[in-house]
């Protein structure tokens, strides 16, 4: 069987059971884009103003719901209307890292009710197994999909080795609601044996992307688009500060380079497929 690497976008998404990974891979397909932009900023006008200027660009808006100062829940339906405006997947990047009954009701209730409007979520592993039956036991009947975070892009990441390995283990039995990972590369084979055929393919999605800088004096380090695409076989590439700046205003200078991002990307997935 060819790896996932190798397939088009359009081939997994067509066996792909999970409804939230064949609307992200359809999503990526229908725009030529796997361009996902993290809106990390603090007031709800700035947050809309940035999706409203990229959401033609993107597959994906990755938010940080609750370090929005002046969240109300009408901000949601805002939210839903420029995703249906824009046609782009969110991606509430919660990081669940609970028991399974507590991240169940974070999941389902509280302030954001994340559940009932982000198509996909993610989640640290260390709980172990109950994590992902509680998230599941309200994301599944809606849907949804869960990523796990088998990998960062910060220096000195404790998620390495094993850790990664019994992420990919947690996500294996699990493939109705692990959608796939936060990673830094492919992880169809690891912890497999030499000559295993699991049929694994689990969405890639890549933080630390930038077309220049190479770190941010936080401990964070990027790579290019092709470097993540093409060489390292990831799906979606995640961008914030790189597209938006400083300037939220400048809603021209925002869109053209999510467009440069969109096309680095777009084009290392096609050097990527056809080679």
């Amino acid at each position: 069987m060819p790896s996932a690497h190798s397939l088009s976008y359009a081939q997994r998404a067509e066996k792909h059971e999970n409804p939230a990974a064949r609307l992200l891979l359809e999503t990526i397909i229908r725009k030529e884009s796997n361009l996902a932009v993290s809106v990390d900023v603090t007031k709800s006008e700035d947050f809309l103003a940035i999706i409203d200027a990229v959401g033609p660009l993107v597959c994906l808006i990755k938010t940080h719901i609750d370090i929005l100062e002046d969240f109300d829940y009408g901000l949601i339906k805002k939210l839903e209307e420029l995703s249906q405006k824009h046609d782009f997947v969110i991606f509430e990047d919660r990081k669940f890292a609970d028991i399974g009954n507590t991240v169940a009701l974070q999941y389902s209730s509280g302030v954001h009710k994340i559940a009932s409007w982000s198509h996909i979520t993610n989640a640290h592993p260390v709980p172990g197994p109950s994590i992902i039956t509680g998230l599941a036991s309200v994301g599944l009947p809606l849907g949804r999909g869960l990523l796990l975070l088998a990998e960062m892009s910060t220096k000195g990441t404790l998620a390495t080795g094993g850790y990664t390995e019994e992420a990919v283990r947690l996500a294996r039995a699990n493939k109705k609601f692990v959608i796939g990972f936060i990673a830094q590369r492919r992880m169809d084979a690891v912890g497999l044996a030499h000559g295993d055929n699991e049929e694994d393919d689990f969405l890639i999605l890549t933080p630390g992307v930038g077309l220049e800088v190479k770190g941010d004096g936080m401990g964070q380090q990027y790579r290019t688009p092709d470097e993540v695409v093409r060489q390292s076989g990831c799906d979606v590439i995640i961008v914030g500060r790189g597209v938006y700046g400083a300037d939220f205003k400048n809603v021209e200078a925002i869109r053209a380079r999510a467009e440069k991002y969109r096309q680095e990307g777009w084009n290392a997935y096609l050097k990527r497929v056809e080679s």
